[in-house]
């Protein structure tokens, strides 16, 4: 009974975040932070941090690979597949319903007039989230290099039209992280068979 009472609320937790986050993806981190680390406490911040690392760098949609993975953890994989059903549903009805009606519902004025609102809120919810995860990640050396490098590559790219993909972005500072990690990994063991 309590399991099926925690997948109940695992279910009705990631239909909520589901049915009212507007922008897709990135606007749902700071729903999915807020009601994950900070109300329900069933990740901790650096976790969540590397969750949206792993969510944003694997194929899928960031939210469906976040809402996996927090199904995965608390309650294997029918949690996962319970919490991939309620991020999804909703979306999915939605769409559906929007697909049935697509031309006349866009010619009603206050629909169109909605949406105009709900893109400020979009923008909002992105730059939240971002904002929030800026404050959360280590001020290292190399997190803050990597944050201005990519800040001022991107700032130029855009300015010259210069066609980007940020998977290689991704790509290029995971492997210096790796690189960064090994050299300071060889250093320690070197000096550790020295003693």
């Amino acid at each position: 009974m309590n399991k099926i009472k925690s997948l109940f609320g695992l279910f009705i937790a990631m239909m909520k975040i589901g049915m009212f986050t507007f922008g897709g993806g990135y606007a749902m981190i700071n729903l999915l932070d807020n009601e994950f680390v900070e109300r329900k406490r069933w990740l901790g911040s650096e976790e969540f941090m590397n969750l949206v690392t792993i969510a944003e760098s694997t194929p899928g949609p960031i939210a469906i690979n976040c809402s996996t993975y927090i199904g995965y953890k608390r309650a294997g994989f029918l949690g996962a597949l319970i919490a991939t059903l309620g991020m999804c549903i909703p979306s999915f009805a939605i769409i559906y319903l929007i697909s049935l009606f697509f031309n006349s519902f866009l010619e009603i004025k206050w629909v169109a007039s909605a949406f105009h609102g709900i893109q400020v809120c979009v923008v909002f919810l992105i730059l939240t989230a971002g904002f929030k995860m800026l404050k959360k990640i280590k001020k290292t050396l190399f997190n803050v290099g990597v944050m201005l490098i990519t800040f001022c590559v991107m700032i130029l790219f855009s300015l010259f039209s210069v066609s980007f993909s940020s998977i290689f972005y991704i790509l290029i500072f995971g492997v210096a992280g790796l690189l960064i990690y090994t050299v300071g990994y060889l250093r320690n063991k070197n000096g550790e068979d020295e003693k």
